[in-house]
């Protein structure tokens, strides 16, 4: 009998000790990923647009496809990388982050550059094949979404593991399969409202209610241009997050310039604010980060091109 009463209380003492560890997690989780809040903002501007011109009926199935690869590329192939990054090779994680932060910076320049030269995207549909019919054209969409999908998801369980202070690794796992979910349940659920709004106000406005007539109309005229903001907060959130994830990891390597130089900026802002400081001095953080990735993008780019003109051909001697 005594024998079973400590078993028992053996199992209430692990069933206390976890349930602290997967509260600690969560807590955690729930910090780390305000962490990610750029490179989140970034894929919820970004998935929206690989929906565009297809059916209506297809639009969710198709959030939910990207959704599940989305997870599947952070459980499957980040997490496991990065736990084992953690534990066989926790130097390269800064370098790796930067790398990432490098690609956030040269994308973002590059919406900026095509903002100011009014240089044309082309849009999805526009570079599919010829004639391709509905499921190919789905299917193209979806393997798109998923690739770049994969960028961003790599930067965020990158971030999230520079950020944990889990002091072993089933915590940094538990950690990070939270981040995982959250992250993703939170982006895809935004995305799947953001391409469902447009739907939502038709019916309402056909209803023209008092009350729901307005709105959906509202929702009709508004979302093109939604979108549009949308793109750009995501553009400016890729700058900032690039930049300064490049500020941070040049200030663990010794080069602590552009670190001090924003610090100071914040500090002033402070110093003249008399409301809404805090926030003043955010904004003037992430606008000195958005500067430095700025900077870095538009010199990744000319590295970028510097690289590829050999190979363009007859492009590049145009250019």
């Amino acid at each position: 009998m005594s024998g079973l009463l400590a078993l028992l209380d053996d199992v209430v003492a692990l069933a206390k000790l976890t349930a602290v560890t997967i509260d600690d997690a969560a807590a955690q989780a729930v910090k780390v990923g305000a962490k990610t809040a750029g490179v989140v903002i970034d894929d919820a501007a970004v998935t929206p647009r690989y929906v565009t011109g297809l059916a209506a009926k297809r639009e969710l199935p198709i959030v939910g496809r990207i959704a599940f690869g989305s997870l599947k590329n952070k459980m499957l192939f980040l997490l496991p990388a990065a736990l084992l990054l953690s534990v066989f090779l926790p130097s390269a994680i800064t370098p790796l982050l930067m790398l990432g932060g490098l690609y956030l910076a040269y994308e973002g320049f590059e919406k900026v550059w095509h903002w100011v030269t009014a240089t044309p995207v082309a849009t999805l549909a526009e570079t599919a094949a010829e004639g391709a019919d509905a499921k190919a054209l789905e299917d193209k969409r979806v393997a798109g979404a998923i690739r770049t999908d994969f960028i961003l998801s790599a930067e965020i369980m990158a971030i999230a593991l520079a950020n944990t202070e889990a002091p072993d690794l089933t915590s940094k796992a538990l950690v990070l399969t939270v981040v995982a979910l959250l992250v993703t349940a939170g982006v895809y659920g935004a995305v799947a409202l953001i391409v469902k709004a447009d739907d939502l106000g038709v019916a309402l406005a056909r209803r023209n209610g008092f009350i729901s007539g307005p709105i959906g109309r509202a929702l009709v005229h508004g979302m093109p241009p939604f979108l549009q903001a949308l793109s750009v907060v995501g553009t400016i959130a890729m700058l900032w997050v690039g930049g300064g994830i490049l500020v941070h990891g040049l200030n663990e390597y010794g080069i602590s310039q552009p670190e001090h130089i924003i610090h100071a900026l914040q500090d002033g802002v402070r110093s003249i604010l008399p409301v809404l400081t805090e926030v003043g001095a955010w904004l003037a953080g992430a606008s000195g980060a958005a500067v430095v990735g700025l900077i870095a993008g538009a010199a990744t780019a000319i590295v970028v091109k510097i690289v590829t003109l050999p190979f363009s051909g007859s492009k590049g001697a145009k250019a």
